[in-house]
């Protein structure tokens, strides 16, 4: 099988396309025929080992210390079940499923095998593999700090800053299932995007600096990481909450002990994945597809993704027909 493999951390230009043996599912493993991945801003860092400040450690010890642990980059997809071995009673062969691999991942090749408890449901049945695998990492993060950390519910004002990506076109869409007015920070080429998914209101981020309008507002999502903590805090409401998706070490500890303050990673459950299915099933959330690459061309999706400019998320087309950027 075709996969995109790396054998050290840095640029775009350490993904090689390569030829893997294709794997065979064990007891409790699903074989899956990926039809699409999607590189997103986390497989980014990760591949150029750009972490908060205090995890270069602990994140090296997961991920590899000297080098990639695992050869197969990617971590989210949406594909069929090939085949299954024995004692796999939640799948069954021509399945169409979506989920996350997690720290094991492989995402960016032809197959995988995953054990049937891996973050892995049936997928949308409205939606196709490349739109089904855009929504994993902003749909999973946006129900982690949105619906489970904030609590988000009607009638509150949400602040999402980055509001054009991953993150930020999931978390509008959430925000409004959820009963929520919206404002959301982004550039002046993304304003129509953000509106689309029902925003109420939009600051153009290179116009006016967000948190010097005198609003404030019972939640804050920044999914960037260039708002200023002590500034956003003052656009808190007196229980409001502050979300820091890339916060380092001490930041994160220190939230512990303080109630206005959620950071953290994403959880990956089966149980988020349904929830998210129901939600793009009843048209409540649609994934956002900028750009779609084939496998060989994944660095240079990589590339595109480093420039910080994307709308929505970059897919990668596997075994699949979506007309290629």
């Amino acid at each position: 099988m075709k996969a995109i493999v790396w054998t050290k951390y840095g640029g775009p230009e350490v993904l090689k396309y390569g030829v893997f043996e294709k794997p065979t599912p064990k007891s409790g493993e699903v074989l899956i025929k990926i039809h699409a991945s999607s590189v997103t801003a986390g497989d980014c860092r990760l591949r150029a080992f750009k972490v908060p400040l205090g995890f270069w450690l602990p994140t090296r010890l997961v991920f590899g210390l000297v080098k990639p642990r695992k050869a197969i980059s990617g971590m989210d997809l949406s594909g069929v079940v090939e085949s299954t071995g024995s004692e796999v009673t939640l799948f069954e062969k021509g399945d169409e499923v979506y989920g996350t691999t997690g720290i094991r991942l492989g995402a960016n090749a032809e197959y995988i095998c995953l054990p049937e408890s891996a973050a892995l449901v049936k997928k949308p049945g409205n939606i196709s593999h490349e739109q089904a695998a855009a929504t994993i990492f902003g749909g999973l993060a946006a129900i982690y700090f949105l619906r489970d950390r904030a609590c988000l519910h009607r009638g509150q004002k949400f602040l999402i800053n980055g509001a054009s990506g991953a993150v930020g076109t999931a978390s509008i869409q959430l925000a409004n299932y959820l009963g929520a007015e919206v404002t959301a920070v982004c550039s002046t080429s993304s304003i129509e995007l953000v509106r689309s998914l029902g925003a109420t209101k939009v600051i153009d981020y290179t116009k006016e600096e967000c948190t010097k309008n005198r609003e404030t507002y019972d939640v804050i999502l920044d999914a960037v990481g260039n708002l200023s903590l002590s500034k956003c805090k003052q656009s808190l409401t007196m229980r409001g909450k502050l979300i820091l998706i890339n916060a380092g070490l001490w930041t994160n500890l220190s939230s512990v002990a303080k109630s206005n303050l959620v950071c953290g990673v994403a959880g990956e459950s089966k149980e988020a994945l349904i929830f998210l299915r129901e939600r793009i099933e009843a048209s409540d959330i649609r994934g956002i597809v900028d750009r779609v690459y084939s496998l060989e061309r994944t660095a240079e999706a990589h590339r595109y993704v480093d420039g910080g400019h994307k709308k929505g998320n970059v897919v990668i087309a596997i075994n699949d027909s979506q007309k290629l950027n």
